[in-house]
């Protein structure tokens, strides 16, 4: 990872820094238009959180496809939503460091899911929940250090996943939730990393001079609960100015993915199992969505 010039010069224009933020020019501190990373880049710069977050909408649709001729075969019509409308109401990155741009952030749509089953229709019955989700009693569980999730383990979505993932399918979900937990565990151990204290030192210097008291920015934005008390909050936007005054946000992920690039380190397996996964799941999306397509029941 690489420290920023904030870092680097810090010593040099401490002075200058405690003279306040607003009204004392700080051009080693600040990051200008020419050189300042574009927030986008920064979410999608930490390794683990970008292991996480990589797309994978073929392999997705390929699964759709996939179980809904395994349930035609079985004589049940099944129309899951595709990969495209789900993807609408998906993931989004995560914004650990609070608020990053003054531009309000767009809305996350409610997730897109299949209309309930009509009372009396097939896809109400037991038996096309059972061929569709297998038995309850059968599903398979992958663990990590503190969570778990749980998946069918027959039936048509059971049979989907293992076409496209085979006998990978349960260390997917385990390298999916050590990658998850290991974020979260990344953003609590980079509370320690010395670069990132000096500039949150320097971000709540910058507060302080402006009146506010806030302990850092995920706090202050976790203090306002509500869009209209963001939208109305001066602290908000001293917060960005503070941050680009002192570099806050270069710091910050920076320094958050050298401490997620050291976890990866200690665990190679995780990235490792984590490419031949994806590259399994390429391969046989492709050969699954050109099966479908010149099937007469492909969508």
């Amino acid at each position: 990872m690489r420290h920023t010039l904030i870092l680097a010069l810090g010593l040099a224009v401490g002075a200058a820094a405690l003279s306040g933020c607003g009204t004392t020019p700080e051009p080693d501190h600040r990051t200008t238009t020419a050189t300042r990373i574009d927030t986008a880049e920064l979410h999608r710069r930490p390794p683990v959180t970008e292991l996480l977050f990589t797309p994978n909408d073929r392999s997705h649709e390929a699964q759709r496809q996939f179980a809904i001729t395994c349930m035609a075969k079985r004589g049940y019509r099944y129309a899951p939503v595709g990969a495209a409308e789900a993807a609408e109401g998906g993931d989004q990155l995560p914004q650990p460091f609070g608020l990053e741009s003054a531009s309000p952030a767009p809305e996350a749509a409610p997730p897109v899911t299949e209309a309930p089953p009509k009372p009396g229709s097939p896809e109400s019955t037991e038996a096309y929940a059972r061929a569709l989700f297998g038995d309850q009693s059968k599903r398979v569980t992958a663990k990590g250090i503190r969570m778990s999730v749980s998946r069918p383990g027959n039936g048509c979505l059971a049979e989907a996943e293992k076409r496209v993932l085979g006998d990978g399918r349960m260390r997917w979900l385990q390298v999916r939730i050590m990658l998850f937990e290991a974020q979260e565990q990344a953003r609590k151990d980079v509370e320690k990393d010395p670069a990132f204290k000096a500039v949150t030192a320097r971000w709540r210097t910058c507060m302080d001079r402006a009146g506010f008291t806030e302990p850092d920015p995920a706090r202050l934005l976790a203090s306002l609960r509500t869009p209209g008390a963001r939208a109305s909050s001066t602290a908000l936007a001293t917060d960005l100015r503070c941050k680009d005054e002192t570099g806050y946000l270069d710091t910050a992920y920076t320094r958050l993915a050298a401490v997620q690039q050291r976890w990866l380190d200690r665990n190679p397996a995780v990235a490792r199992d984590w490419k031949t996964l994806t590259d399994r799941q390429e391969r046989e999306s492709r050969e699954v969505l050109s099966a479908s397509a010149t099937s007469p029941r492909s969508g």
